[in-house]
């Protein structure tokens, strides 16, 4: 017996789906959110058009991401397999795509090599660069961007993999071109043509530095990736440039994102600013910027068996958008969502780490990049101010972050 097929979304509903990607909603996508939400039920939007679901509540979202019939990926393997994109290819064998016992190999070979250890090591270096970048500023007026939030979570990874630091603008270009990529920020036949070219000389550039590296080990997380071994198993080339590239634009792009995007949600709150620069070092500060600011605003997963997530059930085949940035401000779970509450008792249940098996690897380290980076600037510019309130923002609505944000010291 066929089942009947769903009713047609109203005009309302296609409204409020569609303006999440309007132009401007990356500067300010929560009222979009809020319609969606307004329209859900249990926290999920059944879209027939798209035969997908948009997950805007927190429970929803968590059970997704929790739920081994959710899969990611799918359409990168489904474009890999017949596309020749040099930018595809890369992203095959990063382990963000990969799920099951394919995934649990990637994620297990790298995390041998990013330990919690190797994690609280780089709190010096930090601190260490902090004090260089910030070094003089008192007084003017600068592009935080520019000045801060790119340089910083880039020297950071580039030591951390035991890279070169003059090749930076050459690593931050590739990291930039991944999170285009990744992000789906305007597919163009130019934009795609660049990522490609990126693509091959990165490719050119890690040539044969697996087996360079178990001949010749370096410090490093790289050397690291390249030793890692369990059970015979070991990372191919294709796999060790693949992880290296994703921890080098994971380890970038959001951290950079998330510290203009906190100064700028800290200039509209200033009893929060107050009360930072009151207490710095206060616990809970990296956990509550990310719950507000979710530098990662969307994910997707494929389900591959029939799903209940509360009163709903997903199906089989069906798509779910996942609004992490609309979960982390869910009323249901976070009591006045928008407000920055350094008290409050449960920021760390957000998700701007995604959760279950595809929880970030690198959650610690940015953890301790944003505590130091906003800890430095509470107690060195108590007085500091945001000069340019409606900063233009990157054409990216996943890994959404303003493109500049002028400050004054």
């Amino acid at each position: 017996m066929t089942q009947p097929l769903p009713s047609p979304s109203s005009p309302e509903l296609l409204h409020a789906v569609n303006a999440l990607w309007e132009q401007g909603a990356v500067a300010n996508p929560y009222p979009s959110y809020e319609n969606v939400r307004r329209l859900s039920e249990g926290g999920l939007l059944f879209l027939p058009e798209w035969n997908a679901w948009f997950a805007t509540g927190h429970a929803a979202n968590s059970a997704v991401l929790r739920s081994p019939a959710a899969i990611s990926g799918a359409w990168l393997q489904a474009m890999a397999n017949t596309d020749g994109s040099e930018g595809l290819k890369l992203l095959r064998h990063m382990m963000l795509w990969h799920n099951g016992l394919s995934h649990a190999r990637l994620r297990g070979l790298v995390q041998m090599a990013f330990t919690p250890r190797v994690v609280e090591e780089q709190r010096e270096l930090v601190r260490e660069l902090l004090a260089e970048l910030l070094r003089g500023v008192g007084g003017q007026e600068v592009d935080i961007v520019e000045r801060l939030a790119h340089p910083l979570p880039a020297r950071v990874i580039i030591r951390m993999l035991g890279l070169r630091g003059e090749d930076e603008a050459r690593f931050l270009r590739w990291s930039s071109s991944v999170a285009e990529l990744i992000g789906g920020a305007g597919q163009s036949p130019e934009l795609m043509a660049r990522i490609d070219a990126d693509a091959r000389e990165m490719r050119e550039f890690f040539r044969d530095l697996a087996d360079e590296l178990r001949a010749r080990p370096q410090l490093g997380l790289l050397s690291a990736l390249a030793a890692a071994e369990d059970g015979g198993e070991q990372l191919s080339g294709d796999e060790l440039l693949s992880n290296a590239v994703l921890l080098l634009t994971a380890g970038h792009e959001t951290t950079s994102n998330l510290i203009p995007g906190g100064l700028l949600e800290l200039s509209r709150q200033p009893a929060a600013w107050a009360a930072l620069t009151e207490n710095p070092r206060q616990h809970g500060v990296a956990d509550e910027l990310l719950r507000v600011v979710s530098p990662v605003q969307f994910d997707g997963r494929r389900i591959v068996a029939d799903l209940p997530v509360g009163p709903q059930t997903i199906r089989a085949g069906q798509g779910v958008q996942l609004m992490l940035g609309a979960a982390n401000r869910d009323p249901e779970v976070f009591a006045d969502p928008d407000r920055i509450d350094w008290e409050r008792q449960n920021s760390s249940r957000h998700l701007a780490f995604a959760a279950g098996p595809h929880y970030c690897l690198g959650a610690s380290l940015a953890r301790l990049e944003i505590a130091e980076v906003f800890a430095a600037l509470a107690e060195q510019f108590p007085n500091l101010q945001v000069t340019q309130p409606q900063p233009p923002y990157k054409p990216n609505p996943v890994l959404r972050g303003p493109q500049e944000l002028r400050v004054r010291m």
